[in-house]
Order: structure tokens, then sequence, then C-alpha cells
């Protein structure tokens, strides 16, 4: 079941409060980023079944683009989520497995000992016509154009004439002010996560985000009250983990 959530009503947040998010939940909660990476991955995973494999993912070819940072790993979640439902994923990494970040690198890992086909980006040609690429590339860490394989990686997949669902951020947006570099994945839909990026409300960028999802990882409402973010965020989540803000 889709819900369509009014925008007045969800805070958008800028990279800098994210940040604090983070940090809230790690320091302050005891919520461990393995734990929320966890549960944009399988948000993620569902998402791309839903709204883009028909409710069946068994069969169908999914491209996964996963960075070497937190987004490459919630895009690693759900590969492995895709690929216990039956799918056909192939995962494409940017840089070499040594070069993620520890918790991604773990996830890349369990993927390995899964026997998901997993490729470096220079090998991207070998897919043909995949049913859904997923973006997670970048996320809110972006400084500045994006450049050598990352790059090539966003220039594939918009290349592509099938679907790119976007993990928080199109890979290439900043995520505070909206300024698109170049390259930028122009995306189906994105899925953001526990609040929407406030460059994702600059009318400019609607084209390059597609339709505008929010995920549930568990951030407490509470947490967003503290004395550095001071703001007031009702239970969102309360009728399904993910909505459509449009």
């Amino acid at each position: 079941m889709e819900i369509h959530f009014p925008q007045t009503e969800v805070p958008f947040l800028t990279t800098e409060q994210m940040i604090e998010v983070d940090r809230a939940m790690m320091e302050d909660y005891k919520i461990e980023l393995i734990q929320m990476m966890e549960n944009a991955g399988r948000n993620l995973a569902h998402l791309a079944r839903i709204r883009f494999l028909e409710d069946n993912p068994v069969g169908k070819q999914i491209v996964v683009l996963a960075g070497t940072g937190g987004n490459g790993g919630g895009a690693l979640v759900a590969a492995r989520r895709l690929h216990n439902w039956g799918a056909n994923v192939m995962i494409v990494i940017s840089n070499a497995s040594q070069n993620f970040t520890p918790i991604p690198g773990h996830q890349l890992d369990i993927a390995q000992r899964m026997n998901i086909p997993i490729y470096p980006a220079h090998q991207v040609n070998r897919v043909q016509n995949p049913a859904l690429i997923l973006d997670g590339l970048i996320g809110y860490s972006l400084k500045g154009s994006p450049r050598g394989s990352i790059a090539e990686l966003i220039n594939w997949a918009n290349q592509q004439s099938n679907p790119i669902l976007a993990l928080d951020v199109p890979s290439g947006m900043d995520a505070t002010s909206g300024t698109l570099f170049d390259p930028v994945i122009k995306a189906t839909a994105t899925l953001t996560l526990a609040l929407p990026k406030q460059g994702l409300q600059n009318p400019d960028v609607r084209e390059m985000i597609g339709e505008l999802y929010v995920a549930d990882i568990s951030v407490p409402p509470e947490l967003y009250a503290n004395e550095k973010l001071a703001l007031t965020v009702n239970p969102i989540f309360a009728q399904n983990e993910i909505l459509r803000l449009w």
C-alpha cells in the first residue's frame, strides 16, 4: 500500500543536520550504523519490488551501483535482499573492495560470500538491458563533481532506457543546496532516508529526483528535539515504513 504524506508535515534537513542525526543515533541512542544501513537497504529493496518489479523480483535482472561509503552499504543490503527474493542481481562497485569503509565493506563481504556477481566499474558494459538500476554511489556526503569511475557509472546509468531508483539523493546532487553537478543521476524515483534532504525541495531538481519517497531507518522522533536540531517530528511512519511525498 502506497501512502502519500503531506510535504508540509515533514521537515527537510540540511547535510549538517543529517550528520547530527547520525551522531546522535550512534552516540546518544546507541543505534549503530549497521542497523541503520540494514533498515535503509531493506526499504530500498521493498520499494524496488513494489514500485518497479510488479511485486515479483524472481528472474528479473537488477544492477546495483555501489560506492564505498554508507550509501553504497545500503545499496548492498538491498542487493542481498533482492537476490534472496529470486532476482538476478549484479553488483558494480565504484572502487576496489579494499577502499570500502568498514561497515559497507562488511556488506560487500556478505554479498561475496553469497556468490552474488560483483564487477569493477569498467566492466559495467557487461550488463544488458536491466529491469532496474539501483543508484548507491554517493549520498549526502558529496563534495563537488563526481569523478573517475563514479562519473563513468553515472553516465552509463543515464544512458540506459530502464528505470533508476536512487538511494537518499541522486548521485551527483548536493543534498543541501540542490546543486546539480556534472554528471548527476537522472532518477525515476528517489528513496530518501529518515527525513528528506533540503536540496530535494529545489524545484530545479525535480526532474532528476523523479518520484520522492522517504523511508524509516528507526530514528526516534524525540531525537530531533535535541538542542542542536530543535525540530518537532511526529510519528510519520505510523502507518507505513515508506511514504511518498510526490
